[in-house]
């Protein structure tokens, strides 16, 4: 079977949470629960840092705008680890070409995290801290369900997945309004801790001459 629809699923799932699927396909490689992991996937020190960067994003992806300074951040690191995820699954598997499998897991990928960091601008309109934690949770639970789940039934997942990054654009287009306010809102902040730098500047200035006033 073509490795496409795990590509696929791979991809979706990266643009989500790139450090859980580099995890967890490392860890049933190295269990022995499948055979489609690439030995690389499996290596002790990639397992490590995977681990870690998970952890980090497990405790940002949690709080209200620094989720959104994260997800900026991972604006070019979430597409890639798709790509290269996805060519390592095209050649452990030789069914596919690399370089069509990685440009599959990373335009997936890109798609998905935009999905992700514009849904998460809407969420920080919001006062309440709670939405971010559950929707955090939801995708981190989500992203360990359908990757475990495509090891086993890549194309019932990969259709999964396909109707889930439909879904969020879709909800994406409806969130627009919301996205802007919060653009809006944090170059407004940027602006005031502009100007609050300047004139602390302006008041640490010592002033000139010897001290008397000059009419």
């Amino acid at each position: 079977m073509s490795v496409l629809p795990l590509v696929f699923t791979s991809g979706w799932a990266s643009g989500i949470n790139a450090y859980a699927v580099v995890l967890l396909f490392g860890v049933f490689g190295a269990t022995g629960l499948t055979d489609e992991v690439p030995e690389s996937l499996q290596r002790t020190d990639v397992l490590v840092a995977a681990g870690v960067l998970f952890l980090c994003e497990a405790v940002a992806d949690k709080i209200p705008y620094v989720d959104s300074i994260w997800d900026s951040v991972h604006t070019v690191i979430r597409p890639i680890a798709g790509a290269v995820v996805g060519a390592l699954l095209a050649g452990q598997n030789g069914s596919l070409p690399e370089l069509a499998a990685g440009a599959v897991g990373g335009s997936t990928a890109l798609l998905s995290h935009f999905v992700k960091a514009g849904t998460r601008m809407a969420v920080n309109t919001t006062p309440e801290p709670f939405s971010n934690v559950a929707l955090s949770l939801a995708e981190d639970l989500g992203v360990a369900a359908i990757v475990t789940f495509a090891l086993f039934h890549p194309v019932a997942a990969a259709s999964i997945a396909g109707v889930l990054l439909i879904g969020g654009l879709v909800i994406l287009i409806f969130l627009a309004r919301r996205i802007r306010r919060f653009l809006r809102r944090r170059s407004q902040r940027r602006e005031e801790r502009r100007l609050a730098d300047v004139e602390a500047r302006a008041r640490a200035r010592p002033s000139s001459g010897d001290g008397s006033e000059h009419f």
